[in-house]
């Protein structure tokens, strides 16, 4: 017996030869209908299997159709009058229906000129059907035959009740063309076809299922005001093509023009007339039109803005290396509204440089998506594709495999390049080849990444990539800077040249990133240049070291013995005696170390990781080492740093001699585990950062650090044995950050802090010059800050996670520029009260277990909500409100009186636990209610349309003119259904509410953009409050649903409103409304809306951005959006916290802008609000 679990069993059925799969009655269709949609899914290019063989017999399907249903990805289902009449095609919809049972089949119901009750109930000629196979199986004569026609009867009419249950499609009254177009473009969006590029067959296109989806979500991301570009930033062969060719494929038909240019520069440098030849192209493709006899390249230029400001576009531009090219292409006056271009390229800073950029009333919204490889899966699976030409290595060849992908470290390019040249090899020509490649770049791959170097605008920005491919990679941008700097070179811009070119880029912790194959060939160049000019191999550095081979000529040496298989030796003291030029020595995990090393003068970077010995020894010639900027020596046995140890001094002087480390810097002791001392710092006078993270022995910092005058950065994370920090560190003028996170302070007795009045000497200890202090997880209650944080006047960032805090602790209010505040992880937190006026970024992020207990956030009068970042994020249930942006409560928890006023009534669901609408939640979820802009709204399951709703329309938009009536008139209920199709999500619309005589609008779309339904309808309901003079008696009205995709507003079934009015229970106006609360907020319709203001009588009132999409089974988060912010920018990444397995969310800078506001006059730069919650 085998047992097929579901993982195992959906692996199964993920190749598929074709698209759909036609099952239908040949005597009732073939030579008409069937016909006729045959021809109209192949010219989409959706592969079809149509069956031409006429004869139908037996209760079996012939094998040649059971394969092809089970290779489609859906079935079209052509359920005519005589379908049931063949036992065929019965056999057919049963394996249908269970390929759409277990494998998630796409199953599309046609009820051609039939009804489908008659097919549910076997009625009519499904009945005369049915009743004649019974006939069969009654004149069967043998008994065993007569029991499997029994059960295939069974099986059948089981069948015809399941199919009939589905959503179908019937013709009715409609022409067959236009029924036919509508099936052809259901087929099209369900599949996510267009042309025949699925992934499973087109190997440039494996691993890149996350990048298609990004980009598909951009194309439907609903921004119908704005035009939008997208840059896909990349090295060379690295994809960018590839994707950008796919996504051009599935979705350049919904738009009103599209066109793909690739290669565009090349064609312009190949040829005399290229970019006229691109211009061209694009001219046609857009404007249908051609120019014959233009030979100008700024006439095309005027040509091709006129097309695109006409109609809607979705243009790809491929390959663009210059400004010259984009403001050819692209011009400066704008694009019609709703258009999308394209842009690949491996220059970062391009598209944002160029002409339509310069002018803000035509700047497009622009957003960046970088492709770094693809995943160790993924490339193996493409490696094998090339060498073996299927998905898995062939026997013997596994482990050679993963060498090759571990090298390639996901380079498309490398990895196809490889994988070809690999191919019909056997498995010692592989071992060969790997070690070839630990030696050298492959020059057909390094001819592509070669192109990337060679585009660099200077001679001085080579010497600099060829620095950090040898000895840099990896390590803290800061660091690095600090120490090429140093050796006298343009390091700021000249790395901003590296990442425009994608030859480097900065990771999350600001370290210095290099794809293997780029740095592989930044090491070659450098060893073209000269062999020993840069050591960085670990086997050539110990040669040179022991054999006493080096010359004036090395710049740098970096030996790491744990990298060798070597005995123990010691340096001899010449061993650096010729290398007079070099400036960077790495010497990391020595076993010995001869400290009369004669050290050159022209040292700038000493890195000695692993140092074996508990001080530094007197002896140390650290006169040699005046120059030195930058001294690594964590992960040292050391238990004591004072270089000032076994020097003699004159008493009571500590500046009558020139210091040790004049030049010094940055001293990193990090991770120094018996590290229990520090002293000597006056020795260090020009000392910037100290790092000392995880030195969990240390007790004591000596108070000659208050010599350090230069001190800008103090890291003592995790020293948890040091419990104070030296009260001496506050005299200290130039202290920009201290990071005291899990240092225990709150565990420490009142007298280690000495302090002889109350808990307000705290703020004491810290330097007044700060300007960012964490004091994370240090276990501190709110009584243990003081009432009093005023000393710290330049304090804009405090971090006070993971402390059992239960509200904004009272000091905060006092730091008088503190603009970003972190209380995350804190468990106990319930309530944020006055927040200080100056604060702009809140972050209270919590575990996806953890139980959130915070539940209002309220700020003071003069305090707008719309200057506050906030992320928030938490996998449970949220009831929270955000004073003056939005409030979320279970409709349980709202007062009966506020829905009375709603004119909410008779709402059975209320009552209810389970939603009847699935999202990221769990199961059992309430129904909420939500509030922003004078707007309440809540989302149900279910299909009854409230009884009250009395203007209803079939459709997505209705029109009414408000009857005259004595009551006055206090807002609208809005009402729709919304079914789901298959098992995608459902896309909430935009409300549109229109009055068209006072010439006013109001486009509102909810936070939560896509709901799931269980493949039912999904009901919306909201309440419009308005002022005195939004609405009134004989006013015309237009409400309509608005989407960015024309297929979704078939998916409304019935939208409807109803008017409400005041005191219409007839109860005394004098009593308390029970919406004034509500009515107060100033950000509502009939207060203040000039932040979400289009233009003149026109708002639109959307507090979110597009998704976030997170690659992993979580909880996906939603942003808010509002305006006049500002976000931290780092780099050219902007940051974005999630409670994520892996730590951060980063999302390019572009990708952030704002997509549905003009920039207002009045209000100035249009920026971004941020609110994280799930779904």
């Amino acid at each position: 017996m085998v047992i097929i679990t579901e993982e195992a069993s959906s692996s199964t059925n993920n190749h598929h030869e074709y698209d759909v799969f036609l099952s239908f009655r040949g005597a009732d269709t073939r030579t008409n209908f069937t016909n006729h949609l045959y021809t109209a899914l192949v010219n989409a290019n959706v592969k079809t299997f149509l069956d031409d063989t006429e004869i139908e017999t037996g209760l079996y399907l012939k094998p040649e159709l059971e394969s092809a249903i089970r290779a489609s990805r859906a079935s079209i289902i052509v359920l005519s009058k005589n379908y049931a009449s063949s036992t065929w095609c019965l056999n057919e919809l049963v394996l249908i229906l269970e390929q759409h049972r277990d494998f998630k089949q796409i199953v599309i119901p046609i009820f051609y000129h039939v009804d489908p009750s008659d097919v549910r109930k076997q009625q009519n000629s499904f009945g005369d059907a049915m009743a004649d196979h019974k006939q069969k199986m009654e004149a069967e004569t043998n008994a065993e035959k007569r029991n499997e026609w029994a059960q295939k009867m069974e099986i059948w009419k089981n069948a015809l009740i399941q199919v009939a249950n589905l959503k179908g499609k019937e013709p009715k009254d409609r022409l067959e063309t236009e029924f036919i177009e509508e099936i052809v473009t259901n087929v099209y969006h369900q599949l996510g076809v267009l042309l025949r590029s699925t992934l499973p067959q087109d190997p440039q296109l494996i691993g890149i299922d996350y990048s298609i989806d990004f980009l598909s979500s951009w194309l439907q991301d609903g921004s119908e005001h704005t035009a939008d570009i997208l840059t896909i930033l990349g090295m060379g062969g690295i994809g960018k093509t590839s994707l950008a060719k796919h996504v051009y494929k599935l979705h350049c038909l919904e738009f009103d023009r599209s066109s793909f240019i690739d290669n565009i520069s090349r064609k312009c440098v190949e040829k005399f007339n290229g970019l006229l030849d691109v211009q061209k192209q694009l001219c046609e493709d857009i404007s249908k039109a051609s120019l014959n006899r233009v030979h100008d390249v700024s006439v095309y230029t005027s040509t091709i803005e006129n097309a695109l400001a006409r109609k809607k576009v979705f243009i790809v531009l491929d390959d663009i290396d210059s400004l010259g090219q984009l403001d050819a292409l692209l011009g400066n006056k704008g694009f019609h509204q709703g258009s999308k271009i394209i842009i690949t390229t491996k220059d970062e800073s391009l598209t944002e440089r160029c002409a339509l950029f310069d002018r803000p009333q035509v700047r497009p919204k622009h957003t960046t998506h970088l492709l770094t490889g693809l995943s160790k899966c993924a490339s193996l699976k493409l490696l094998c594709h090339h060498a073996f030409k299927c998905e898995d290595p062939k026997q013997g060849y596994k482990e050679v495999s993963d060498n090759i992908v571990k090298y390639c470290q996901g380079h498309p390019l490398a990895l196809e390049v490889l994988g070809r040249s690999l191919h019909n090899r056997d498995a010692a020509h592989w071992k060969e080849c790997i070690e070839k490649l630990n030696e050298e770049t492959d020059s057909r791959i390094n001819e592509v990444l070669r192109m990337s170097f060679d585009s660099l605008p200077s001679q001085k920005d080579k010497e600099l990539f060829k620095h950090i491919a040898c000895f840099f990679v990896g390590m803290d941008r800061d660091i690095t800077e600090t120490i090429l700097i140093a050796c006298r070179m343009k390091v700021t811009s000249g790395i901003t040249n590296l990442m425009e070119r994608c030859l480097l880029s900065i990771g999350w912790n600001n370290e210095l990133m290099m794809h293997q194959l780029v740095q592989e060939m930044g090491r070659d160049a450098a060893r073209q240049e000269s062999p020993r000019r840069r050591l960085w191999c670990d086997e050539g550095s110990f040669d040179v070291l022991t054999q006493k081979k080096g010359k004036e000529n090395i710049l740098g040496l970096a030996l790491d013995m744990r990298m060798l298989e070597k005995e123990e030796f010691k340096l001899k003291p010449d061993a650096l005696s010729k290398m007079v030029n070099l400036k960077l020595l790495q010497l990391n995990y020595m076993k010995d170390f001869l400290w009369h090393l004669n050290f050159p003068e022209e040292l700038r970077w000493l890195c000695m990781r692993g140092f074996p010995l508990k001080s530094i020894p007197s002896e140390i010639p650290m006169e040699k080492m005046e120059n030195v900027v930058v001294l690594d020596m964590s992960y040292s046995k050391l238990e004591s740093f004072d270089l000032s140890e076994g020097r003699e001094l004159l008493t009571g002087s500590c500046s009558k001699h020139d210091p040790l480390l004049g030049s010094l810097k940055i001293l990193d002791l990090c991770y120094c585990y018996q590290l229990r001392s520090l002293g000597g710092f006056y020795e260090l006078p020009s000392l910037q950062s100290l790092f000392l993270r995880n030195c969990m022995s240390l007790i004591e910092i000596c108070k000659s650090i208050e010599y350090c005058d230069e001190l800008v950065f103090v890291d003592l994370s995790y020293c948890k044995e040091l419990r104070k920090p030296p009260r001496t560190l506050a005299k200290l003028k130039k202290v920009k950050t201290l990071l005291l996170d899990g240092c225990n302070l709150g565990e420490s007795p009142l007298e280690i802090w000495d302090l002889t009045s109350q808990t307000s000497s705290l703020a004491s200890f810290f330097p007044g010059s700060l300007v960012k202090l964490s004091l994370a997880n240090n276990n501190l209650s709110n009584e243990s800050f003081p009432m009093d944080f005023s000393c710290l006047s330049m304090l804009t960032q405090l971090v006070l996670d993971g402390n059992p805090i239960v509200s904004m602790p009272s000091c905060v209010r006092s730091l008088p520029s503190l603009e970003h505040l972190s209380m995350s992880q804190c468990k106990t937190l319930m309530s944020i009260k006055h927040p200080p006026p100056t604060l702009t970024t809140l972050s209270l992020e919590m575990d996806l277990q953890s139980q959130c207990s915070l539940q209002k956030i309220a700020f003071d009068l003069e305090m707008s909500p719309l200057n506050l970042i906030l992320h928030y994020t938490s996998s449970k249930a949220l009831s929270i409100e955000i004073q003056g942006i939005i409030k979320i409560q279970p409709m349980t928890d709202v007062d009966e009186t506020v829905l009375c006023s709603l004119g909410w009534s008779n709402l059975q669901f209320i009552t209810r636990r389970h939603m009847g609408i699935f999202d990221d939640r769990p199961v059992g979820s309430q129904t909420q209610m939500y509030y922003e802009f004078g707007i309440f709204s809540t989302i149900y399951g279910g299909e009854m349309t409230p009884s009250w709703i009395m203007h209803r329309s079939k459709g997505p938009s209705i029109s009414f003119t408000i009857p005259p009536s004595l009551k006055k008139l206090t807002g609208l209920n809005i009402f729709y259904k919304q079914i789901q199709v298959s098992h995608h999500l459902i896309k909430l619309p935009y409300i549109r509410v229109s009055n068209l005589t006072k010439n006013r609008t109001w486009i509102y779309k909810h936070h939560l953009e896509e709901v799931n339904a269980g493949g039912k309808c999904v009901r919306f309901l909201s309440h419009w409050m308005f002022g005195k003079n939004e609405m009134e008696d004989g006013d015309q009205l237009t409400i309509s649903l608005d989407f960015n995709v024309a297929r979704l507003y078939r998916n409304i079934l019935e939208c409807g409103v109803s008017l409400v009015y005041d005191n219409d229970d007839g109860k005394n106006v004098e009593e308390e409304d029970p919406l004034s609360y509500y009515k107060s907020w100033n950000h509502i319709i009939g207060g203040d809306l000039s932040p979400f203001q289009l233009e003149t009588g026109e708002y639109f009132l959307y507090t979110k951005h597009n998704r976030s999409y997170i690659t992993s089974p979580i909880s996906v988060f939603h942003p808010f959006i509002a305006k006049n912010v500002s976000y931290k920018v780092l780099g050219v990444w902007v940051k974005i916290k999630f409670s994520y397995p892996d730590g951060c969310l980063y999302k390019r800078e572009g990708s952030l802008k704002l997509s549905h506001k003009k920039k207002s006059k009045k209000h100035g730069q249009t920026l971004e609000f941020y609110l994280f919650v799930p779904i």
